[in-house]
């Protein structure tokens, strides 16, 4: 792979060139998560533009489920280019998610309507998500593993905080192009064309940073690993303690992801849909407190160096099973009850959430790294994130929405245990650690 993606190789111990590949890195992360987050976003809007004409609620429900599908494509692109990113390395893998997440985001903004193409619109926005999906996975897979092993181990909390402010910074660009398409766009503009500029956008900025990705450095623990590995010709061992490692890991994530997508990536879709409050003022609030969750992430990402990382994670999963039925309680029919619920929300999740990358590298070996974080985060997220905004809508037109927090709740207490059998692993050398 090395004769089709120019690689700068920097020195071991430069910072300049460590930081640089973090910056291009997360910045594709962040576009990463645009595309995926505007999907939410607009989700009324493509639901009247790409499907037959229904009751609002149910065009909304088919939208969303094809937002699960494209969930299905990511537990195996985190296998794909998981294992891809272990043996061809993590560059190399992000530079191909990149390009078909970019051609993906393309593919949806010019679309026809369904007026236009009637059942084809619909199956080209499967086909689009189905490529993102695949994509995605593959970006979990190979960008947790490579922030974490570029980062300094003194500080591999903070550093790995900057995966998810990225995360959360897609999310705020999308919610803040929301805000500025609802206030110089009509209803009709926006159904008819108006959310379409997001997905062009994300194409444009996504092929600019596949070009910067193909510089990028390799990581120097991947390097080291692959000459030694070449030397004694062996090969990665998948262990009993490993597959226990990645099952405690997809306990936490299964949790953690249905917190995100519930609280992050699709409350202002909800807000609007099921809780009548005005878009403006759900999109304002939203980025409030998303803008809230940001400034939360370096903070607990310096503390889990401090600290460690155990602790932090179960800030997040108590928090929520003591939590959740309260946020409900406070989340009403106005632009401030989103705000404040959504939140404490992020906060409590920005606990774990900053320190992602540096725990997950932290449980494994640098030769399983790959494969195994790709696929407990991609199928984390197919079975429980992709169906959360799902089960969340239907459920609250059922008038059982109780039934989805005591599901939270009940994912959290779960994942409370997992974390009590983890080992604490601040520090640890990335070489030599993991199994």
């Amino acid at each position: 792979m090395s004769d089709t993606f120019t690689e700068i190789r920097y020195a071991d111990k430069d910072i300049g060139a460590q930081r640089r590949a973090l910056w291009i890195t997360v910045t594709g992360n962040l576009l990463e998560w645009f595309d995926w987050t505007i999907y939410a976003t607009f989700a009324p809007f493509i639901a009247k533009a790409l499907f037959a004409p229904a009751n609002p609620v149910s065009a909304l429900l088919q939208t969303l489920a094809i937002f699960a599908v494209g969930f299905v494509a990511r537990p195996v692109g985190g296998l794909v280019f998981g294992r891809f990113a272990d043996t061809h390395g993590r560059r190399t893998a992000l530079v191909v998610t990149m390009l078909l997440m970019a051609a993906g985001s393309l593919l949806i903004a010019f679309i026809p309507s369904y007026a236009k193409a009637g059942l084809a619109a619909s199956v080209l926005l499967l086909a689009a998500r189905l490529v993102q999906g695949l994509a995605h996975g593959g970006e979990s897979a190979a960008a947790y593993v490579y922030v974490g092993e570029i980062a300094p181990s003194a500080s591999r909390g903070m550093w790995s905080s900057s995966f998810f402010s990225s995360i959360t910074a897609g999310v705020i660009l999308g919610s803040l192009l929301g805000v500025l398409l609802t206030q110089l766009l009509s209803t009709q503009d926006l159904l008819s064309w108006g959310w379409r500029i997001p997905f062009g956008f994300g194409a444009v900025l996504g092929l600019y940073t596949f070009h910067l990705r193909r510089t990028a450095m390799e990581s120097e623990v991947f390097r080291k690993t692959k000459r030694h590995a070449a030397e004694k010709t062996s090969s990665t061992k998948f262990s009993r303690a490993y597959f226990l490692n990645c099952l405690r890991m997809f306990v936490l994530l299964s949790a953690t992801v249905v917190v995100y997508y519930t609280w992050l990536s699709f409350a202002t879709s909800y807000a609007i849909v099921t809780k009548g409050i005005a878009a403006k003022s759900a999109f304002i609030a939203s980025l409030a407190a998303q803008l809230i969750c940001l400034l939360a992430m370096p903070l607990f990402g310096r503390l889990s160096d401090k600290v460690g990382r155990r602790p932090l994670a179960l800030v997040t999963t108590v928090g929520f099973v003591l939590l959740s039925f309260p946020l409900d309680a406070i989340f009403t029919s106005s632009g401030w009850s989103l705000f404040v619920a959504q939140s404490v929300a992020l906060v409590l999740f920005a606990s774990v959430g900053s320190i992602y990358p540096a725990m997950m590298c932290e449980q494994l070996a640098t030769g399983g790294r790959g494969v195994g974080i790709g696929f407990v985060t991609s199928l984390s997220a197919a079975v429980f994130g992709g169906t959360a905004p799902y089960l969340n809508t239907w459920l609250s037109a059922m008038g059982s929405h109780w039934i989805f927090t005591a599901y939270t709740v009940g994912l959290n207490v779960l994942a409370t245990i997992a974390i009590l059998f983890m080992p604490e692993t601040k520090g640890a050398d990335l070489q030599t650690s993991g199994v």
